[in-house]
């Protein structure tokens, strides 16, 4: 099952991960997992060789990275671009590939805006 399968679907919960150290806020999430309308997941992170991975994988636990802080998974619309297209059906799912480094890119199209997913230097990279 791809990310084409959100299309015409709506958006019902966000789920991130998030790199917390003390009282500091994380930049970006590390990951974010998408819920249907079904209860299905998408899930898009990046990869160490910097692509953009975009699978159906459930969320995991959260966990400690020991003195670097912790990985927290929490349900998050706040604070990602993803929140205010909450509820509202994906219209469509366009997704950009580099011959050389496989995917690169994924615009998520809502009627009222898209959201769209890279990787930056290794990092999520979320714009909406």
């Amino acid at each position: 099952m791809g990310i084409d399968r959100l299309a015409g679907r709506p958006v019902q919960q966000v789920v991130a991960a998030w790199h917390r150290r003390g009282c500091e806020d994380a930049a970006g999430p590390l990951e974010i997992w998408l819920v249907d309308d079904v209860g299905g997941f998408i899930h898009i992170t990046t990869g160490s060789d910097w692509c953009l991975i975009v699978d159906d994988a459930a969320p995991h636990a959260g966990y400690d990275l020991g003195a670097s802080g912790w990985v927290e998974v929490v349900a998050s619309e706040r604070g990602t671009p993803f929140a205010r297209y909450a509820r509202e059906v994906v219209l469509a799912v366009d997704q950009r590939f580099d011959a050389r480094t496989g995917r690169v890119g994924v615009e998520i199209r809502f009627s009222t805006g898209s959201v769209q997913c890279g990787s930056w230097r290794g990092d999520l990279h979320l714009v909406g």
